[in-house]
């Protein structure tokens, strides 16, 4: 496996943030900042709300609910604008389904990261924006950064993300995140944890031989460019055990401020994700100590040539 083309760093100019002015909305707020400021990117503020009119109504009434609804939605912009003062961000408030909206948002404007906020219900993993949003992160032609239920409301008291642990399973998906994980190291001057799970077989399963750690651990530090070494300063982990399970313990034992997982194409119906590869990242997502990023295997090319000297 060979390391990444060190030319290349992804360049995040067109950031959405997804808000339905719940409080576990509003947590993703700092982040959705903090990478706007970082990137220089331009932000996109949009709330979908559904239908104003339902054609069940008395049509008598639906000019007294179109107003209420554009007041509704001034004062949403205006909410919006103050929640990220300083940013100018275009804010947006569309009617009808959506998960369509977002994507539709999505390619008219190049969007290359979605940041949202998500909440946990009786411990499952429960989107506060719904099951549409799941599928968001689930079919998302860009990477999303998810802020779960656990993830303190703000960055730490500088501002920076200081470590981030990126976990791989070596697939295609899962490579091209470590592109992210390594840009945004780069980006914070973070400390990046690379780690790779291997999962048990079978309850019971004896500890890996030395052989098989050692072999995994060169694959892992193949991922990463020799000069990133230089900033990054990379540590590398193996482990056994359940992936999920092993990922939040890690992230917790660095006190990870983020997470980056590949996540793998997937194919069924909208409530199928919990028997699908995206399971992992659902879980790791709806317990994490910190953001979430997830990165698709078909993603819009977000990298562009770097002339950094």
């Amino acid at each position: 496996m060979k390391a990444l083309d060190t030319t290349t760093r992804i360049q995040l100019q067109n950031i959405l943030f997804l808000t339905d002015f719940s409080p576990a909305a509003d947590a993703a707020i700092p982040y959705a900042k903090e990478v706007t400021k970082r990137f220089g990117a331009k932000l996109f503020a949009l709330h979908m709300r559904t239908p104003v009119i339902n054609p069940m109504t008395e049509p008598a009434t639906w000019t007294t609910l179109e107003k209420a609804a554009e007041i509704q939605a001034t004062e949403q912009r205006e909410t919006l604008r103050k929640s990220f003062a300083g940013f100018e961000p275009q804010v947006l408030i569309e009617e009808g389904d959506l998960y369509a909206g977002v994507l539709d948002i999505v390619e008219k404007n190049k969007i290359d990261l979605i940041v949202l906020g998500t909440s946990g219900r009786s411990g499952a993993a429960k989107f506060i924006l719904g099951s549409v949003a799941e599928e968001i992160l689930r079919q998302a032609p860009c990477p999303v950064l998810t802020v779960g239920p656990f993830t303190p409301g703000r960055l730490l008291p500088d501002g920076k993300i200081k470590e981030i642990v990126y976990a791989t399973d070596f697939s295609p998906e899962s490579v091209r995140a470590a592109a992210h994980a390594i840009s945004l190291a780069e980006e914070f001057q973070a400390h990046l944890t690379l780690m790779h799970v291997i999962a048990n077989e079978a309850p019971g399963d004896l500890l890996l031989p030395g052989e098989l750690v050692k072999a995994t651990e060169q694959h892992l530090r193949n991922l990463v460019p020799a000069e990133a070494e230089l900033w990054c300063e990379p540590r590398f982990v193996v482990e056994q055990g359940e992936t999920a399970e092993k990922i939040l313990q890690v992230a917790r034992e660095r006190d990870a401020d983020l997470i980056v997982l590949g996540v793998h194409q997937t194919t069924g119906f909208p409530g199928a994700a919990t028997h699908l590869p995206i399971a992992t990242a659902h879980k790791v997502v709806s317990h994490a100590p910190c953001p979430v990023l997830t990165v698709r295997g078909y993603v819009r090319e977000a990298y562009r040539k770097s002339a950094r000297a």
